[in-house]
């Protein structure tokens, strides 16, 4: 999988700093941070992505509408967060792809073989 361009949407800028160098590191050639949904909205309304990681708990609001909107503009996802299932998320959203916080090169790889398994 050689994903050109990836949205990364998460409010902790160290945790996404640290996103990016893994990303990076597992090939990734663009990466957009953003830290709040609207930049996010703004963000896929200009460009078009790979893919998206989102942070499911963005402190007063959750991730899960955002990732509706992404269903509906058909641009693949996985949520990142420090929850280890996805059995609390809403149904429709229970089976997206999870990388769980704290994670690393081994655990982003992973996660991107469940988010295009038929590229692995």
């Amino acid at each position: 999988m050689v994903a050109r361009r990836v949205l990364v949407l998460e409010d902790s800028l160290i945790i996404a700093m640290e996103a990016e160098d893994i990303l990076r590191a597992v090939g990734v050639e663009t990466i957009d941070i953003c830290n709040s949904v609207e930049q996010a909205n703004e963000a896929i309304q200009a460009d078009s992505y790979d893919f998206a990681l989102l942070d499911v708990n963005l402190g007063e609001v959750m991730s899960f509408d955002f990732a509706r909107r992404l269903v509906a503009a058909e641009i693949r996802f996985g949520f990142v967060s420090g929850y280890s299932d996805t059995l609390d998320f809403p149904e429709d959203l229970q089976n997206r792809p999870l990388l769980v916080k704290p994670f690393d090169e081994d655990a982003m790889r992973d996660f991107l073989r469940r988010l295009f398994p038929s590229e692995a």
